[in-house]
């Protein structure tokens, strides 16, 4: 499915990461209430279910910093399915301090029980799996077996030998970490089941999975460990410039991301294979896939890893015409959004039309300036996706609260001086918009103030952990949700 196929028609969503789902396990999962979530959307005239990334965290629980491009994240399996296929006796609720690491040690007795009972089929299926996608898994079993051993260093920190991928120190270490190699393929497997199994779910109700991907990879992720020569690094593994932005809406001081940066010329050379592996994952998993930083395709913020800050960096340009071209020819249509928010220059503008990719629009963004704002719904494209706001901004009621008076005053006039209560009237601004497929944050579906956002970008505490429970959801929602698809013609 392609972008222009989904956006051939009006369409409404709802944007909320599988971790903020209810539930007793200290985060959601792919479990009965995402199953119940994308009930409630269909229920509610949504036809859209965007997340964000869903590879393994590090500590911090950013989904933007995955220790992996390919693998899901095992802490969103849920052990009530395992319980219902027979592959878990039971288990107890947690505390939420010690659920993650309870979660782990489910899975290994998951795993054992699984050894012992599962059917013939399963475990036809479960070795189909390991060899159907050995060019990625073998790689990232070993490394999360070996980040175990060194107590969760990376792996730039870890002895030269294997630091450095030399084939002697990798064979031994598979054969002495075998046990703990075969769980993390086991892990992987249960997690593509159950995705699968919420995927077709979502088919069966008509709706439509909308991923994300980050333009940059963690430096500790198993796709850096592999791919060195991709990436701008010293003979250690440590990086010489590091990924940001410049200073911002968002932060004075820019944002120092420390992703490392890539070395363009040598992916070029190898005819993009590494992002045709990334591509063809996310497309399996989601129907449209929104690509985070968009602007850093045509050039992007180079920082000496010396800085502590984003300010002294400079923009340097890559050949990201180059890598749609070999893509499309690969892939066809690019089911593709692009987030195109912060500095954008007509070089960025070009580059995203050229290969047709919406847009977005951000109602949070709209009321700062004059009428020839572009993100006010009068200077709207068809061809792009509306949010009132996204993970990165606050919840709208928040948003609206914290706004000097004049500027309060300027949004109630543009809508038309609503009696509806906030956030309901930019909620509204966004269905009624021209473009094509208007996605709502959970937060303002659930009237929610502040205190509720998911993250708050340039900062490295307190983020990715917001959850919502059903009770906090007005009795009304789903009926007034649905009737405002119907009225903006997105049903």
């Amino acid at each position: 499915m392609n972008s222009k196929h989904i956006l051939d028609k009006r369409r409404a969503g709802v944007l909320l990461h599988p971790t903020s789902l209810p539930g007793e396990m200290g985060s959601g999962d792919l479990g009965p209430e995402a199953h119940r979530f994308l009930e409630f959307l269909a229920q509610s005239g949504f036809t859209v279910w965007q997340m964000l990334p869903l590879g393994p965290t590090h500590r911090d629980g950013s989904p933007y910093h995955s220790l992996s491009l390919h693998a899901g994240n095992p802490m969103l399996i849920s052990l009530d399915r395992l319980v219902e296929r027979g592959w878990l006796d039971g288990f107890n609720v947690p505390d939420a301090e010690s659920a993650m690491a309870y979660r782990v040690n489910c899975l290994a007795r998951s795993h054992g029980i699984f050894a012992q009972r599962a059917s013939q089929a399963d475990h036809e299926a479960f070795e189909d799996y390991v060899v159907a996608e050995a060019y990625w898994l073998d790689d990232y079993a070993l490394y999360r077996a070996l980040r175990r051993e060194f107590n969760g260093q990376a792996w730039y920190q870890w002895p030269a030998p294997l630091r450095d991928r030399e084939p002697q120190a990798l064979a031994s270490t598979r054969k002495r970490l075998a046990d703990d190699i075969v769980q993390v393929c086991f892990e992987q497997f249960v997690f593509a089941r159950q995705w699968q199994e919420l995927k077709a779910r979502a088919g069966d109700l008509g709706v439509l999975l909308f991923g994300d991907m980050p333009i940059f990879v963690a430096l500790d992720s198993v796709d850096v460990w592999i791919h060195r020569d991709y990436f701008t690094l010293d003979d250690k593994g440590e990086p010489t410039v590091v990924a940001g932005v410049p200073p911002d809406y968002f932060s004075k001081d820019g944002q120092r991301w420390g992703n490392p940066l890539y070395r363009w010329d040598r992916m070029q050379a190898d005819g993009f294979r590494w992002w045709i592996e990334r591509m063809r994952t996310e497309f399996r998993r989601f129907d449209l896939l929104r690509i985070d930083h968009f602007r850093g395709f045509e050039a992007h913020w180079e920082i000496p890893a010396s800085e502590q800050t984003a300010v002294n960096g400079r923009w340097i340009k890559v050949p990201g015409a180059a890598l749609f071209e070999t893509l499309r020819s690969y892939f066809g249509a690019l089911p593709l959004v692009a987030e195109d928010l912060g500095l954008i220059t007509p070089e960025v503008n070009a580059l995203r039309e050229k290969f047709a990719l919406p847009g977005m629009k951000i109602l949070h963004f709209a009321f700062d300036s004059d009428s020839n704002n572009p993100y006010l719904p009068h200077n709207h494209r068809v061809d792009s996706v509306v949010y009132t706001g996204t993970h990165d901004n606050d919840t709208t009621m928040a948003w609206f609260e914290n706004l000097p008076a004049e500027r309060q005053l300027f949004v109630v006039e543009y809508l038309g001086y609503p009696h509806e209560p906030m956030p309901w009237p930019m909620i509204r601004a966004a269905l009624s918009s021209v473009s094509r497929l208007a996605v709502i944050p959970m937060q303002d579906i659930l009237m929610l103030g502040r205190g509720q956002r998911m993250n708050t970008p340039g900062t490295t505490e307190g983020n990715w952990g917001w959850r919502f429970e059903w009770d906090q959801l007005a009795p009304d929602t789903t009926a007034r949700s649905r009737r405002l698809a119907q009225l903006y013609g997105r049903l």
